[in-house]
């Protein structure tokens, strides 16, 4: 079981880090700060660049805390915030990653409430430090917790789409 748990934070947690490298940097096919910004933009959020790099961040840190097995249902709650949004985003598209759908967040979500639960395992940096194993209330509420601050960010940072003739407010600000 403890090897399953390695592959599964070393896997998933990689891939939300490098989607995060991605928003705000040119590395692993990014589009640097300017084009992690620009898909905020296009994607109708707020706050532009400052936006890109809290949620390149949060990916960035929740990714490499939780293939480290550190914090794990910390890193797990980050996690599945920034998926969360993610999968808002896509909402429209249906389910499925070949129609641009909200399948691949949905997964990561998932999998980031899994390891919520099961804790890190035995090779992990929390095994290392000594933490003790974090009680089944803290797992249940970060899965609450998690998904529940994506979509409060959607619901704070998303502005209604802009009709034919206007013009989107506060863009040149971001």
């Amino acid at each position: 079981m403890d090897t399953g748990l390695l592959v599964l934070r070393l896997v998933a947690g990689l891939l939300i880090a490098g989607h995060g490298i991605q928003k705000v940097s040119f590395r692993l096919g990014g589009n640097g700060l300017a084009g992690g910004t620009e898909e905020f933009r296009h994607d109708g959020f707020r706050g532009g660049r400052v936006t890109a790099l809290a949620a390149g961040s949060s990916q960035i840190g929740a990714g490499l805390f939780l293939a480290a097995g550190l914090l794990t249902p910390m890193a797990a709650m980050a996690a599945m915030g920034v998926m969360t949004v993610a999968g808002t985003v896509k909402w429209q598209q249906g389910l499925w990653v070949q129609d641009d759908g909200y399948e691949y967040p949905m997964v990561l979500v998932t999998i980031s409430a899994a390891l919520a639960l099961a804790g890190p395992g035995h090779w992990s940096l929390d095994q290392a430090l000594g933490l003790p194993s974090w009680p089944l209330w803290v797992s249940v509420t970060v899965i609450v917790l998690g998904p529940a601050s994506g979509l409060l960010t959607r619901v704070v940072l998303h502005r209604p789409p802009v009709s034919e003739g206007t013009t989107p407010y506060a863009q040149a600000a971001d």
